[in-house]
């Protein structure tokens, strides 16, 4: 098949000498109603380079992000003028221990699982994007506990009949460099990555015995990562998280600015009907979603928001709900986004549901200064002026340290009508997706 063969070609291009290399291969293939969309993770052996750094390594590459089969068996045929599936296959270096005769097979079920993700969400991933994972990658005890993305060192672009196919490679990093690449952006840290040969080298071959971030090895690279926050923000424009939002009818401020609690104008039942009619015929966000995956949360990429829906109304004020991963990007957001003119965006695991923090600006925000929280079905729109995003800085900053017994926790903004609460992860497995 012309997509096989293209990959296997590329491969061989690389490994002259490895024409048959190890396999972890699905059992049940995908499109014969298996659970793994993979159909194989070949693993070839990389003598790296010393004299660059480059330590010896396991090489894996996937079979089946890309259209393999030219059939439409599991991809639409596509021609050579687009993508070939989703237009990738992921690759990984493991640095390869004494030890070891034969490569760990770990890797190939990690990248089965960042491929089941991919197939239910719909969402490709690419170079500069990073996922947040949790766990050590081997499910053993290591710092490495998340993902950046980069392009493959030796793998360039193939083109074939049925589209084109770029190598994206999997790079372990640890918390730190992971709240680095969000705080200012991936590829920057992975330019840092290249520079120190303990943590893979110039082809970032991953270590997972690694015990030091790259900025207790060198701590002038926290000053390298600060500086460019300064100067250019943050280039992430969303996460997927898990977050709601509610409509607050009875949320006023007296004549002291102080909170105050009115009776609602009109009855739930009955605001619940009215709600429902709007909404009613809308259809479901056009948007991709994100799926319901654990402690594993995809980072979407630069200008990756929801599509426009049909009907916009206006809330008078809003209460905003949170886990607390998602709650400690916030400031973040504010930071490193709203206060550099851009918009950032929360995206629900659980359902359709969106938050979009918008700057005054932003061209295509259906929010204003005389109507700052908009919604169309279950996306809602919230302006951030400076002074609240200065507000929102000062007072969620706490949440990037804070554990989770101290939740739930809630912040009022009176004076804004805006409300924000930060809640345990299982509280929202009883929240209903809005539609």
């Amino acid at each position: 098949p012309p997509g096989l063969d293209a990959i296997y070609q590329a491969c061989r291009n690389v490994y002259p000498d490895q024409p048959n290399p190890l396999q972890v291969t699905a059992v049940i293939k995908y499109w014969l109603g298996g659970p793994d969309p993979l159909d194989y993770v070949s693993m070839y052996y990389n003598k790296g380079d010393p004299e660059h750094s480059i330590p010896e390594h396991w090489h894996y590459i996937t079979f089946g992000f890309s259209d393999l089969h030219g059939d439409s068996r599991v991809h639409p045929t596509s021609n050579s003028d687009g993508p070939s599936g989703f237009g990738f296959e992921l690759t990984m270096r493991l640095k390869r221990e004494p030890s070891e005769s034969g490569p760990p097979t770990w890797p190939a079920e990690l990248l089965q699982a960042l491929a089941r993700y991919v197939f239910q969400s719909e969402n490709a991933l690419y170079s500069g994007d990073h996922v947040s994972w949790h766990a050590p990658l081997d499910n053993c005890e290591s710092r490495l506990q998340h993902m950046l993305m980069t392009d493959d060192p030796q793998l360039p672009t193939v083109t074939t009949s049925i589209g084109s196919v770029n190598f994206i490679q999997v790079v372990g990093v640890c918390t730190e460099e992971l709240q680095a690449a969000q705080q200012w952006n991936g590829p920057g840290v992975i330019e840092l990555l290249k520079t120190i040969p303990l943590s893979g080298g110039p082809w970032l071959v991953t270590d997972m015995r690694r015990g030091e971030t790259i900025f207790e090895i060198d701590p002038s690279l926290q000053e390298s990562v600060d500086e460019g926050i300064r100067q250019n923000g943050s280039n992430l424009s969303g996460v997927s998280a898990k977050c709601t939002w509610i409509e607050l009818s009875d949320f006023a401020v007296n004549e002291n600015g102080d909170e105050a609690h009115l009776p609602p104008k009109i009855s739930t039942e009955v605001s619940n009907q009215i709600k429902d009619a709007f909404l009613e015929g809308l259809g479901r966000a056009k948007y991709q979603v994100l799926p319901t995956i654990t402690s594993r949360e995809l980072i979407s990429r630069e200008g990756d928001i929801p599509h426009e829906m049909v009907y916009t109304r206006t809330l008078d004020a809003v209460h905003l709900k949170f886990n607390l991963e998602a709650g400690s990007l916030i400031a973040l957001a504010c930071k490193g986004r709203v206060l550099h003119g851009r918009h950032f965006t929360f995206k629900s695991v659980n359902g359709d549901t969106a938050v979009t923090f918008v700057a005054t600006g932003v061209e295509g925000a259906f929010v204003n200064e005389r109507s700052p929280y908009a919604a169309r079905g279950p996306w809602l729109q919230v302006l951030v002026t400076e002074d609240l995003a200065c507000e929102l800085i000062r007072d969620l900053q706490e949440l990037t340290n804070m554990d989770s017994a101290h939740l739930p926790k809630s912040y009022k903004w009176p004076r804004k009508r805006l409300q924000v609460s930060i809640l345990p992860d299982p509280s929202f497995d009883s929240i209903v997706p809005m539609e």
